[in-house]
């Protein structure tokens, strides 16, 4: 999903630095079975945010076939760490293979379950929060994700525009959860937030 013009989106994705094969591969294998993956450029961006602020614990809710988690681990440093999380342990099967040959395996430790329960299992503060989750769950990753980052840490979002749904006032129970979160998000004195218009939008909120 993506608001971008096709145009434009193509253009932005030619600017983009080459990439593993790996990454490559499992952006054909999420176009082929219609896997939601944040694809190339919202990728570079995560990889980018990560590294600026120097990351090096991050936790990643909603993980698929690892496409994220790939360009998150290769921004942390060697023994830096990276949370999977998904609910399908197939998915996390398919990941690790992934991961292992990104060689990145050792910086991603694989949890399978709900995302928001898992982030509880796990102690310590976070660099980098990541909520890519199912939807209907967005303002409970609020609530959860924020006491969790450390000061000056980020929490990220990706689908806050929803295919333009959020802004067209329309009232399905996913729609109206992302609409919460946005407005949770802006209305926090804990957070800076903005909306970069990329792909389907992603939120970047510092704490502050």
């Amino acid at each position: 999903m993506s608001i971008l013009d096709e145009d434009v989106a193509r253009y932005l994705e030619s600017l983009t630095p080459d990439r593993l094969d790996v990454l490559r591969e499992q952006e054909d294998v999420a176009r082929q079975r219609r896997i939601p993956i944040v694809g190339p450029i919202v990728g570079q961006w995560l990889h980018q945010l990560a590294r600026m602020i120097g990351a090096r614990r991050i936790f990643e809710m909603g993980s698929a076939i690892g496409y994220s988690t790939i360009w998150l681990a290769l921004a942390v440093p060697e023994d830096g760490v990276v949370y999977y999380t998904d609910g399908d342990p197939t998915n996390a099967r398919e990941a690790l293979g992934y991961f292992r040959r990104a060689g990145v395996a050792d910086r991603i430790r694989i949890l399978v379950g709900d995302a928001v329960k898992l982030l509880d299992q796990v102690e310590g503060e976070f660099d980098l929060i990541f909520n890519d989750v199912d939807k209907h769950q967005y303002p409970d990753v609020f609530r959860k994700a924020v006491p969790r980052l450390r000061r000056g840490g980020l929490l990220v979002a990706d689908n806050v525009l929803w295919g333009g749904r959020v802004a067209r006032g329309e009232e399905d129970r996913e729609t109206a959860a992302i609409r919460e979160f946005n407005r949770l998000l802006f209305s926090s004195s804990e957070l800076l937030t903005t909306i970069i218009p990329l792909r389907d939008g992603v939120s970047v909120s510092l704490k502050v």
